[in-house]
């Protein structure tokens, strides 16, 4: 088995995280540093150490739901000393971690677990997980304002368009706006600069529900174990995901081939009607005798 995919299905962290962890150096395997991606270990018999920590294979797979609050940085180990996630995952033998980041001024929806695979699949930005936020910005918002989300707005980044949304109340001074909005982009701080975009910054930010799952009435700085129903809901959409990337991935490769086939044939027949032309002629032409009158 592939090292980053035994340390991710070990719940160390998402794919992507632990290829990082290996490419810096800090992962052993039987005492040795690697750093190579493709490394391949036995679970069973080769011991592994990342960070100076013993890995254990051979943990069960664990989903947690957090109401992460304002000011908690979406890592397990901030290098900084500000507040992270260890607080919230110490009551859990398995070594669990956050799929995906809210910024320490957002609050809401993080899902914590130990599911490697799960967790590439609910990260990774070109999977496009659907995710619902409500929303205070600044000022009165008017329905033309949301328009312009709804329709598209260009950013530094690239064209970025709301899935849906509407406004649930307004201040009664007009000073903020409260919008409930639903988005499948997971580029970085992505709801804050659509809002700034259109001169409506915002004040507060709540992630309400992640692809299946719903905040609900859990309180801020509480979690829960996701249900069995909850679960296979996930788990059904992280299959869903993944068979219409690939089906999208197979789509481009088909694309691609038919459009270097299509530059293949005609670079051929330029070449052909080059060597046409340097014998006397274009095809088609009458042959000609060596004092340039037609052949009779």
């Amino acid at each position: 088995m592939r090292l980053q995919k035994a340390l991710a299905n070990a719940g160390v962290a998402s794919r992507r995280v632990c290829e990082q962890l290996i490419a810096d150096g800090r992962v052993e395997v039987n005492g040795e540093t690697v750093t190579e991606l493709g490394s391949r270990i036995d679970p069973e018999k080769d011991r592994v150490v990342v960070e100076g920590t013993p890995v254990q294979f051979d943990q069960s797979k664990r989903y947690v739901l957090l109401n992460k609050p304002v000011g908690v940085f979406s890592t397990m180990r901030d290098e900084q000393g500000r507040p992270d996630l260890r607080r919230y995952t110490r009551e859990f033998s398995e070594r669990i971690y956050n799929v995906g980041r809210l910024d320490s001024d957002s609050s809401g929806l993080l899902i914590l677990t130990n599911d490697g695979e799960l967790a590439n699949v609910l990260s990774h930005p070109s999977y496009e997980v659907v995710k619902t936020y409500v929303v205070k910005v600044e000022g009165k918002l008017r329905q033309g304002d949301l328009k312009r989300l709804l329709e598209g707005i260009e950013l530094e980044d690239g064209f970025i368009r709301a899935d849906s949304g509407h406004i649930m109340a307004k201040g009664s001074s007009s000073q903020a706006t409260l919008v409930e909005i639903t988005l499948h982009s997971g580029r970085n701080r992505i709801v804050r600069r659509m809002f700034d975009e259109i001169g409506h910054p915002v004040q507060e930010l709540v992630r309400r529900s992640f692809g299946p799952l719903q905040l609900g009435p859990l309180r801020s700085g509480e979690t829960r174990e996701l249900s069995e129903e909850e679960l296979r809901k996930l788990l059904r959409m992280a299959r869903k995901a993944e068979a219409t990337r690939a089906y999208h991935q197979s789509q481009r490769g088909e694309q691609g081939g038919k459009a270097e086939r299509g530059r293949s044939s005609s670079g051929e027949g330029r070449q052909r009607e080059r060597r046409g032309e340097s014998r006397g002629g274009r095809r088609g032409d009458a042959p000609r005798d060596r004092k340039g009158g037609p052949r009779r």
